[in-house]
């Protein structure tokens, strides 16, 4: 099992999967560096101050060959700092059968590992010397060293640099941080064995290594603590050259005979010397190999989903046929534009949006109307109210106050000044042209301020559908933006043009629809002379406008007499046109035919602005796939070079291709764990 625990490490899936591993962690000159060759046997380089600038992999295995090593380096980052898909294992040199060569390969492989960019064989090969500038202070990447014989034990675990109070000569103000992270990204992890080492010379509580590994392992119940440095070699002494196993004997000799060592109880005896730490390490770790395969197993299937479920969730990768791909880009919005424009049944579609637009011009049209009033101005007092036959169009725009009321002598004194070579009762056309003229002149804002409400929500829309179709290429979303909106501009140009040219169009009175003014003509005929009567106290008039007209006697009487005549079209509300003349006939004649006109003007208006919004504005983006081809002419797609353009305008965002980069080196990490996995354990 601890093989396979090994095997899952060397595909740096540890990054993604907590897997179980020893951690030795210390401060500075703790006996970190002496506790690891206690236990593997070997001499660390200590000269050059490398040997804590990474990580240290040893993978101890018992083989009844001869004592044999072999080193590599693991690369899980590359050189600058970003994750690999895999891990990159290279050995590094031959495998080493004699002890005292371990120490300069290993400070050979530290070297390669510091320096990225550089060949490997290099620091292999060349001189056992530090360059003078060195790439990386400290690294991620690791020496792995794998040492089997028959005098080794079982075991696995990861040297990590020494954690650090202040910055030496050429390393750098943040090397502190650094160390710590490095540290931390490994005793974090819930299934990390943390080897706290601590010399006995030091104050335990004061050591920042103790402190780190309390806050990720507040009980303790992850972390082995051990004392180093328990006797005090006298100088010179570390030279003398003795053999791993004068020392490992040495060692038991000294706890044996040195108080207080000697006189602890058996059980606590258990605790000390290198032996016993080891066959401690292998047993937990062994334990917690066993725990947690089972899970590992689990998490490994369960990341592998997440991964491909985040990859499919990301746009597609741009394609290989760039001209194509912009093509079929262009051509499938198009067909989204010609849907959107033409109209939708969603809530929000764009004829829906614009519709309250619509409606607001609509009221604003009608809003227009003339305010005549069929009274002298030194006689108004009755608030005037909408015709009957009118009521359900305007009867909620009638003014409250009398500031836009035209009275009936206004309007006669106009006429009367119009009079040039006349007869007599003969008034100019000129007066009802002015009135109609002054009407048609109001309708100018209503209808610029339709056509600034649906082209600002066709713009917001239009960017919307861009956002939504290219979000996956900016710089294409960004120049279909820019042709879109001038292609939108000019048909605005010739949009206002044409309300331009029908608001001219009106200022000219004329009809065809002669019955329909004809008809509003007489209608108003009548109301304003019935008004003029009814301010006179005209009994007929009172009942006329009494809303028991129908059953009235004397009306059903004149009605039956006029019949009798051969009069059968009258209706009641024509009968004040039957009485006596009133002097102010001409101007009420006036009234009645400006208030008629703009009956038959206003509704051809509000329905022929929309309309010529709809067809120049909105409709024109579809017409003769217009907006199709400015799209392609505006790209610049359709030359030589319109391959080239379109990879480019296919660029992704580098955010989303560095996702899809980290997605699927992530996901090939986790296959290659997968496979070892059911190949060595399964």
């Amino acid at each position: 099992m601890l093989d396979l625990v090994n095997s899952l490490h060397s595909t740096g899936v540890h990054v993604d999967i907590d897997l179980p591993v020893i951690a030795v962690i210390g401060s500075q000159s703790a006996g970190k560096s002496s506790l690891i060759e206690s236990i593997s046997g070997i001499t660390l380089p200590r000269a050059s101050g490398t040997c804590t600038r990474c990580p240290t992999e040893c993978r101890l295995s018992h083989s009844p060959e001869p004592w044999k090593c072999t080193v590599s380096l693991r690369f899980i980052v590359d050189e600058h700092g970003h994750p690999l898909g895999q891990a990159r294992n290279e050995c590094f040199g031959e495998p080493i059968f004699e002890k005292v060569e371990v120490e300069e390969r290993i400070r050979r492989a530290q070297r390669a590992i510091l320096h990225p960019s550089t060949s490997s064989r290099q620091f292999l090969l060349g001189e056992d010397k530090d360059p003078a500038d060195r790439e990386l202070t400290f690294s991620t990447n690791c020496v792995s060293l794998q040492i089997s014989g028959n005098d080794v034990a079982d075991l696995s675990f990861r040297d990590l640099p020494g954690l650090i109070a202040s910055v030496g000569t050429g390393g750098s103000s943040g090397d502190i941080d650094l160390v710590k992270k490095l540290v931390t990204s490994y005793i974090e992890k819930p299934s990390c064995i943390i080897l706290l080492t601590v010399a006995c010379e030091t104050d335990f509580e004061n050591q920042g290594a103790h402190h780190l590994a309390k806050t990720f392992d507040p009980e303790g119940k992850r972390t082995i603590g051990v004392l180093t440095k328990p006797d005090r070699i006298p100088e010179g002494t570390s030279t003398t050259g003795i053999t791993w196993e004068e020392a490992r004997q040495d060692e038991r000799d000294y706890f044996s005979s040195t108080s207080p060592w000697s006189g602890l109880d058996f059980e606590f005896q258990d605790h000390l010397g290198t032996a016993n730490l080891t066959e401690r390490l292998s047993m937990v770790l062994s334990d917690l190999i066993s725990k947690r395969l089972p899970e590992i197993q689990t998490e490994l299937q369960n990341q592998l989903q997440t991964t491909e479920d985040h990859l499919r969730r990301l746009p597609m990768p741009p394609s290989t046929d760039a001209l194509g791909e912009v093509l079929q880009l262009l051509g499938t919005f198009s067909r989204i534009v010609a849907r959107f424009i033409e109209g939708t049944p969603e809530e929000d579609g764009l004829l829906q949006s614009i519709r309250p637009d619509h409606e607001v011009f609509k009221k604003a049209i009608r809003a227009t109307a003339p305010h005549f009033k069929p009274s002298e101005r030194d006689k108004t007092t009755d608030q005037f109210e909408a015709p009957g036959f009118i009521s359900n169009e305007e009867a909620h725009l009638i003014p409250e106050d009398n500031e836009q009321a035209i009275y009936i002598d206004d309007v006669m004194d106009r006429a009367r000044k119009a009079i040039t070579r006349e007869l007599p009762d003969n008034y100019p056309f000129v007066v009802t042209q002015q009135f109609i003229v002054e009407i048609i002149h109001k309708w100018e804002t209503p209808a610029k301020k339709l056509f600034e409400a649906v082209h600002n929500t066709l713009v917001h829309r239009v960017k919307r559908l861009i956002r939504t179709h290219f979000a996956q290429y900016p710089q294409l979303q960004s120049n279909v933006t820019a042709i879109v909106t001038d292609f939108i501009t000019s048909s605005s140009q010739s949009t206002l043009s044409y309300i331009g040219w029908l608001l001219n169009l009106e200022k000219r009175p004329r009809t065809l629809n002669e019955h329909y003014y004809a008809d509003y003509r007489e209608k108003f005929l009548a109301y304003y002379k019935g008004c003029r009567a009814q301010s006179n106290d005209a009994p007929l008039i009172g009942m006329l406008h009494s809303s028991r007209v129908s059953g009235n006697d004397v009306v059903t009487r004149i009605m039956t007499g006029l019949t009798e005549l051969g009069m059968h079209d009258v209706q009641p509300s024509d009968l004040p046109k039957l009485l006596p003349a009133d002097p102010y006939d001409a101007a009420i004649e006036i009234m009645a035919g400006v208030r008629a006109y703009y009956q038959v003007a206003y509704k051809r208006f509000v329905d022929n602005i929309p309309m010529a919004i709809d067809h120049e504005l909105i409709l024109s983006m579809d017409r003769d796939q217009a907006l199709e081809k400015a799209l392609r002419m505006g790209l610049g797609i359709g030359g030589a070079d319109g391959s080239l353009r379109c990879a480019e305008y296919l660029q992704e965002p580098p955010t989303i291709a560095n996702r899809r980069e980290e997605l699927q080196k992530k996901k090939a990490r986790l296959h290659t764990a997968k496979k070892q996995l059911l190949e060595l354990w399964l």
